[in-house]
């Protein structure tokens, strides 16, 4: 079964032919399914962290990356985000919209540059941002206080595989 937000990009491109009143109904009803539940994407990787297995949805477009747990009400304690970039970059991220507390493990090639551990929801605007120091490729979001049940620091090396043929294995 398709998910919703791939629904939603299919959408996009019919909705490119249509009139403007055609073209806002959808874009509603998409925004509010999406408002509502949450994105929800297939589960495109895992991560071994010591011996446990975390499966992790990979938000591969823009507007993935951009909507990425927003809405979740919840976030299994073996589940997980990854965003992918094509090249190291510096990367802000803010929690407009989240409903729960996030951990963010930034990455470069699946080695750990950073951890912030139990971001919370945003409460004030404009939101505060959070960043790395350093430039990465890779961000791991889990259930806010994981990344310190699994003692992952600054230097550790996360076994992250992509499961069937995705272009962004690194």
């Amino acid at each position: 079964m398709l998910k919703k937000i791939s629904s939603i990009l299919l959408i996009s491109i019919f909705l490119m032919g249509c009139s403007p009143s055609t073209q806002a109904k959808y874009t509603k009803d998409a925004t509010q399914e999406i408002t509502e539940n949450g994105q929800h994407l297939p589960i495109e990787a895992t991560v071994k962290i010591k011996e446990t297995l975390i499966k992790l949805e990979v938000a591969k477009t823009p507007e993935q990356q951009q909507i990425g747990l927003m809405y979740r009400q919840s976030l299994d304690k073996n589940r997980g985000m990854i965003f992918v970039f094509n090249q190291l970059r510096p990367v802000k991220f803010w929690m407009k919209n989240v409903n729960i507390s996030l951990d963010m493990i930034f990455l470069v090639d699946g080695r750990v540059k950073a951890v912030l551990s139990n971001v919370p929801p945003c409460s004030v605007d404009p939101c505060p941002t959070y960043s790395p120091e350093n430039l990465v490729n890779q961000v791991i979001e889990l259930q806010g206080g994981r990344a310190v049940e699994l003692g992952i620091e600054p230097g550790d090396e996360l076994e992250i595989e992509f499961i069937e043929s995705t272009s962004l294995k690194p």
